[in-house]
This record gives structure tokens, sequence and C-alpha cells, in this order.
């Protein structure tokens, strides 16, 4: 079966890298297939992109933010007619089970038709003012070009997220995807053209973050850079950015769920079944680690480890398939060399821990007891299907092991007990706390964002999702007819 070679979208049409070079990516599940060629996009592309993005501004600007959101809509509607395919791509491109790509894109779905109202939104405030006959308020404006730099794990929805929120404040975006997952965003951008999305409004360059990505963030008419993924690189591109530039970081982090004496334990063993294992581990808010009261530790970890023996490992098109491959063969390797940490460092391997014979990246579903909190399998985040499990004699030791990371994203506490939820709500150190819930699951009309190390303060999603892509312009409209110096001519 011949093999497709895709191309970038600069300024409407789709070409060829100036690099002239490609590179292929293959099915994780089935590395012997391959699903594409991609353009090895370099600086001059990006360039290209970003004249694009900046001549297209000034005519996207004038467009009423409504009518932006009619677009939106019309992506959202044509998201829903090609869900499953869109779902089977992404399988095969990242490797997660239906289930859950199916998920993806109706995230992505939700997030359009969300922002799509923001376009009736985009509120400023009205105040008063300290002198008489003078009115004070803030407007909301555009930008203009904007990067959007975004991960493998949620290929369509998180490009979802921020395409959106930086389009209805009537910016223009030159838009970089994971090396790992290129054709769904080619699958996305296609969309964002068929619901009549002008030319040059949106860019796409594929290519390594290295030459594209450090382009992008350094461009000095790119005004605002959207980037999620590793910590290190969210700190690299803080310093490459420079002065004047917006900076939003999403980045990961190491998330707890905690498991009160008192709390229903068959609810929060599937809250930590899906909250380790779904995505194969491999999302930022991945419950990696379970934090259990010593009263019900040994009881929940039988429990766990029976049912963490019965996944099923598989392709993620087969309906039978619980948890599917790892990204590439670098994750698997990461992964592997993780757990031969935590057996060195004195944690018990309960289950899984080995790699499969089968024609894929993948790695058993591992479950480790007895993890201090000292440990490289508590203290870093693996992105993988690996969880360790820590006791804990009180909640207040509970909570300081939840925050001894450097980390804040998502956390999660299990009890029936209001005292034991609000005490969480208010010291957990994290952007996110779920009660009686897993540690993934945010919906899109709330913000999403961590403390910490997992970000930078700009929050993706809710009514915070445009913060990063508009200018909150303060404006005096004096009509007194004579001059007013405030605080001076106060009397």
């Amino acid at each position: 079966m011949p093999v497709s070679t895709y191309k970038i979208l600069i300024d409407g049409k789709w070409i060829s890298s100036e690099s002239g070079e490609t590179y292929s990516r293959v099915n994780p599940a089935n590395y012997s297939e391959v699903i594409g060629k991609f353009q090895q996009g370099n600086e001059k592309d990006v360039n290209k992109a970003v004249d694009a993005a900046e001549d297209a501004f000034e005519k996207w600007r004038e467009v009423p933010p409504p009518k932006r959101g009619e677009i939106l809509l019309k992506v959202a509607q044509l998201l829903k007619e090609n869900k499953e395919e869109l779902s089977r791509v992404m399988t095969r491109e990242m490797g997660k089970v239906l289930a859950e790509t199916r998920g993806d894109v109706q995230e992505a779905i939700d997030i359009c038709e969300y922002m799509a109202g923001e376009g009736r939104r985009l509120f400023g405030r009205t105040t008063t003012s300290e002198l008489p006959n003078k009115f004070s308020m803030t407007v909301r404006l555009p930008l203009g070009p904007v990067a959007c730099i975004t991960p493998w794990n949620f290929p369509i929805a998180i490009p979802a997220w921020k395409l959106s929120a930086a389009l209805i404040s009537g910016n223009t975006v030159v838009f970089k995807p994971s090396s790992d997952t290129p054709l769904c965003a080619i699958k996305f951008v296609e969309i964002l053209e068929k619901a009549g999305l002008p030319k040059g409004v949106v860019n796409l360059v594929t290519g390594p973050g290295e030459t594209v990505g450090t382009r992008l963030v350094k461009h000095k008419k790119i005004r605002a850079v959207s980037f999620t993924g590793h910590k290190d690189t969210g700190t690299q591109i803080l310093k490459e950015a420079g002065i004047g530039k917006r900076v939003g970081l999403e980045l990961g982090s190491k998330n707890p769920i905690i498991v009160m004496d008192d709390a229903d334990l068959r609810l929060a063993l599937d809250g930590v079944l899906w909250g380790a294992f779904g995505t194969c581990g491999q999302r930022c808010t991945a419950a990696s680690r379970v934090i259990v009261h010593k009263k019900v530790e040994q009881k929940f970890e039988r429990m766990l480890v029976e049912r963490t023996k019965k996944l099923r490992l598989g392709n993620g098109l087969n309906p039978k398939t619980d948890v599917g491959p790892l990204v590439n063969k670098k994750a698997q390797e990461k992964v592997t060399k993780y757990i031969e940490i935590g057996e060195h460092e004195g944690a018990k391997l309960c289950c899984g821990g080995k790699t499969p014979k089968l024609k894929g990246w993948f790695v058993e579903p591992t479950v480790f007891t007895n993890a201090s909190s000292d440990m490289k399998i508590f203290q870093d985040e693996i992105f993988g299907p690996v969880v360790s499990l820590t006791e804990a004699g009180n909640l207040d030791e509970a909570i300081d092991l939840a925050n001894a990371v450097e980390y804040g994203l998502s956390s999660s506490i299990y009890t029936n007990n209001i005292q034991n939820i609000m005490k969480a709500v208010k010291y957990l150190e994290f952007g996110l706390t779920y009660v009686n819930a897993s540690t993934i699951g945010s919906e899109v009309h709330l913000p999403f964002g961590g403390a910490k190390a997992s970000g930078n303060g700009f929050k993706e999603a809710g009514w915070t999702g445009i913060n990063l892509f508009t200018e909150e312009k303060t404006v005096y409209i004096d009509y007194s007819g004579k001059l007013q110096r405030a605080q001076i001519d106060i009397e």
C-alpha cells in the first residue's frame, strides 16, 4: 500500500517544506505500519508562515467576534460529522484506545462551541473614576500573530483549546504540532479551512522543535506563545521568548490521589485505574501517586493489583483492549528505566513492569508499593503506566506527601467526610482538585492549569482561556472640558 506524503499550510496553500526533507511516522501499536511521510519544516518555513499570519491579521481582527464564533460553530459541526474517522486516525497515530480518542475529539467539539460563545462575551469592565465627568473602562483587544505549540497525547483536543481561544480573540496563528502526531494536526486544520477560515489566519508547520519551535519562540513578530509539554522545554521557552512576548505554559505534573479510611474503596479503585492507566499513563493529569490511609492500605493494594493484572494490552482499535501502547520507543525506554529505578530504590513491585513481546511500544501496567517521598518514582513524572502507593497515617500527612513534589497540576481525594474534603480543597497545592473522582476529566467551561512547576499562571479553557491571547486595555474618557489631574486635583 503506497505511503502518502503530507504538506504544510502557509497562506492558504499546502506546500512542501523549504528543507526538501520529510520524515516518517509509524503506528506505535504496530511499528511496521507507516502512517505517512511529513514535512521536516525549518526556519524559512516559519518565517513565511509568520509573514502570512501578519498579513492576515488586520482583516481578521476586523471580523466581528460573533462572526468569528460562527466559524468555530461550523468547526464543531464538522468535527461531529467526522468524529469516528478522526478518532481512528488518532488511535493509529498515537495509540490510545478508541473510547479515549472519541473523547479527545468530543473535547475539541465542546471547546469550539464554548469559545464560539466568547464572541458575544469578550468582556471588559466599567468602573467609577476618582474625578467628576470622567468615565473609566477596559476593552479586550487581540495581540497579532501567535504561536501554538502542542503535544501528542491530545492531538486534536489541545490544539482546539489553543486555536479556538486565539481565533475568537482576533489573533492569527502559526501552529506547530508534535512530530509524533502531525496527521491529526493536518486533519484538524483541514476542518478549519472547510469551515471558512480565511487564508493565512491559521498556518501549519510540522517539524522538529529545535528548528521550527525555536524559531517560532524567538520570532519578533510573534506576540504570544502557548505551549504544552515538558517542564524543561517550557523553561527554555521562557528564556528564549524575550521581553514583550506573552508566554503561556502548560507543563507536567506528578498527580496524587488520596484514599482516606472512610472512602468508598471500589469507587476509589475505579478512579485510580482510570487515572493511572488511561492513555497508558500519558496524561499531564495522570494519577501516578496514590496516598492511602494506613488502615485501608493493604486492602486497597490487594484490590488494585488484582484489577491491574486483568487489564488487556493491545492495539487501541481492538474493542477488547484496555491499555494501548506508549507513543514511541523513547517513551518505552524511559518507562522501563524508571521501573528499574523503582526496584533499585527499594519500592516493592507488585505487578507489571515487563515489556511484552508485541510488535509495538508496550509496557505492562505497573504497580509499586512502599514508595517513600524521596524516591524518584514518587518525585519524577514518568509519563507511562506506572503508579506507586504510599501509606499515610492521617489526612495531614497525606496532604504533606501530596504537596512534596515540585509540580502542582491535578489532585484528588476519596472520602465521605466533609471536613476532610474542605481541608483538602484548601491545602492541596494544585490547580485542580477532584473529590471522589480521579485526577482526569476537566470540563471545557472551567479553567485548566497548574501551580508551581506545572505552569506559569495562564490557564486554558473556560473564561480564562482568552487571557493569554488578549490585551485588556484601560480607557479613560474625560468629558469635563478641562484639564483634570488624577491624584493631584482631589480635594
